[in-house]
């Protein structure tokens, strides 16, 4: 009777149940993977508690506003977004880098809002042009995705940088952009690559080279993505057991709460462990792409699909980087790492999927 009553509760502030309870699920796998890898402190594990919450009441917020108010606020909260990243630039602040802007009240890195501003916009330009995007499309498209990727790079954070990109690309994908011109910007961005590799920071270009051979400097360069091969070989099938392993418990592996928390879930959990939350994963994005193919107006299911993939793009980079598949560039695992900023903004992201699922009677065909 409790479930029964339950449903048309969550129904009514147009929560998805089957999409809630999953985020939950990642969230409470989050909380018990932190609380070993943050050393068994509680006030890390409370102040992410915090953080969830905030973001959760943020996803329900976002769930409230019908998806023809995003494709108004698209070009509006576009523009405001690259505004801020000039921002960044003059006034920025932050540890070796300018990604944060602090407004005294509240302090907050404004390219993370890029990651829902850069798809929403390019879903509005797209949906408008009404056909499949051709050359000019294209070109315009990849205007509106490097001029924040640009900002966002030069603060540095490449990682950023490349999931914005890629989220906004992901939309010429889900448009049916011409295999052609898919082809030739493959060709134009290999080309290209001799230029991109000139402009880098000198230690963006060593994290390219470490992993190609991470152990031509184990203990420098070469230490974190070692450390953390060990700690994911180490876990074997079932795993050590939660609160037993060696290399994040001995300070072998660093950055263990963070960048590197999957590797301290592969040691504890093992391979079951890892399949467990990949089917999780799974089922989230099986559920965003259902919502986006349900959508019966383009810049919606564009809005969606692009969201469903960002999530993706997350979970291959993190996973990839920790197993030495590709280079570190600082992306968390979505809702295991700690951190706050990357939570919220993916917590908005599943409000929009749940505002575009239940308010879908409403859209016009």
């Amino acid at each position: 009777m409790a479930a029964d009553s339950l449903l048309p509760a969550i129904s009514r502030f147009h929560l998805d149940p089957p999409l809630l309870t999953a985020v939950l699920i990642l969230c409470a796998m989050g909380l018990l993977v932190l609380y070993s890898a943050g050393g068994q402190q509680m006030g890390v594990v409370i102040g992410q508690g915090v953080k969830m919450a905030a973001g959760l009441g943020i996803m329900v917020g976002m769930a409230q506003i019908p998806p023809a108010q995003f494709r108004r606020w698209a070009p509006w909260s576009y523009a405001i977004g690259v505004a801020l990243l000039g921002l960044v630039m003059l006034h920025g602040t932050g540890r070796g880098a300018q990604r944060w802007l602090d407004l005294g009240v509240i302090r907050f890195q404004p390219s993370e809002l890029m990651k829902i501003a850069v798809p929403m916009m390019v879903c509005w330009y797209l949906s408008n042009a009404g056909m499949a995007p051709g050359f000019r499309c294209t070109l315009v498209t990849l205007g509106i995705v490097m001029i924040p990727a640009a900002l966002i790079a030069e603060q540095p954070d490449l990682g950023t940088a490349t999931l914005v990109a890629a989220s906004g690309l992901s939309v010429l994908f889900l448009a049916g952009v011409n295999w052609r011109l898919l082809g030739v910007g493959t060709i134009v961005t290999a080309a290209g690559a001799p230029v991109l590799w000139y402009y880098m920071h000198e230690y963006q270009r060593q994290r390219l080279l470490t992993l190609l051979d991470p152990e031509n400097d184990p203990l420098g360069s070469g230490y974190h993505i070692i450390q953390s091969m060990i700690a994911v070989g180490s876990g074997g099938l079932y795993g050590k057991g939660w609160l037993n392993g060696t290399q994040s418990h001995l300070e072998f592996l660093p950055e263990r709460s963070t960048d590197f928390i999957f590797a301290v879930l592969c040691e504890e959990f093992g391979l079951m462990g890892v399949l467990l939350l990949l089917s999780v994963y799974l089922f989230v994005i099986l559920r965003g792409f259902t919502i986006a193919l349900a959508a019966r107006e383009s810049f919606v299911r564009l809005f969606a699909g692009s969201l469903t993939i960002t999530l993706f793009i997350y979970i291959l980079v993190n996973m990839g980087m920790v197993v030495g598949q590709l280079p570190v560039v600082g992306i968390p695992l979505p809702f295991i790492s700690y951190g706050g900023t990357s939570l919220v903004t993916l917590l908005a992201s599943f409000g929009i999927l749940m505002s575009i699922h239940t308010h879908k009677r409403l859209l016009s065909n």
